[in-house]
């Protein structure tokens, strides 16, 4: 897939005037397609270029594609217990839901919800939002975390911080890694493996604002990225 074939010259062109005046470039996707990947590949090489940090290309790529899962499939999730008629609040109802969420739904199976997420006004926002010292990525759901998904990211953290590699990972699950964190113990060893602190990715919920953010913060200069033991869930 070449990227230059497939982003107009317009969109290129926006983007490099937008890194150039300081801007926060963002991008607003239901479902991830090859045309949004080049997209968004195109928006983080350009900032990382700008700042002199090509190097962490991989790091915030990988990252995001799997940020932009992990929010498509939280859409979905909301969509399918509506169809079904099921109250996700509720356990029993949640439980049953999700059952037939894990056995039904693979990322094959996404671009059939493209259109019903923009009936059900679900969307994924991604940003980028960068300084010489800083660049930061959020992955925004505009719909809060529930208290049992809240619960149950709280011990993907936990569980994360397990394992120093992929394999690792891969060895104890086997193949089944839906549900089990794959996405935050990914982006978390991405960090430690670049030298980061693995505190610098975070997730965010506000019941109030109606949205959920996971972002990844990563300083560009030398310095002590501890966050003395600072949590990575925040719930409001």
């Amino acid at each position: 897939m070449n990227m230059e074939i497939l982003l107009p010259p317009k969109f290129r062109d926006a983007v490099d005037k937008g890194i150039l005046l300081g801007k926060k470039i963002s991008i607003v996707t239901y479902v991830l397609g090859d045309s949004g990947e080049a997209v968004l590949k195109y928006v983080l090489s350009s900032v990382l270029a700008h700042v002199g940090r090509p190097d962490l290309m991989e790091l915030f790529y990988t990252s995001a594609k799997e940020l932009i899962v992990n929010s498509t499939k939280a859409a979905i999730k909301r969509m399918i217990f509506e169809e079904m008629k099921l109250n996700i609040q509720n356990l029993e109802d949640y439980e049953k839901g999700m059952k037939f969420f894990k056995s039904n739904l693979n990322e094959r199976k996404f671009p059939a919800y493209k259109k019903k997420m923009r009936e059900y006004g679900y969307q994924v926002k991604i940003s980028c939002i960068y300084k010489p010292d800083k660049v930061d990525l959020e992955i925004r759901n505009n719909f809060p975390l529930i208290p049992i998904e809240a619960e149950r990211i709280r011990e993907k953290f936990l569980n994360a911080k397990k394992y120093d590699n992929l394999f690792e990972f891969f060895m104890e699950h086997g193949d089944n890694t839906e549900g089990a964190g794959m996405g935050i113990t990914m982006v978390e060893i991405l960090l430690s493996q670049s030298g980061f602190d693995r505190r610098l990715f975070s997730i965010y919920s506000s019941e109030r604002k109606k949205e959920t953010i996971a972002r990844v913060e990563v300083p560009l200069e030398i310095m002590n990225t501890s966050r003395n033991g600072e949590q990575q869930l925040f719930v409001e």
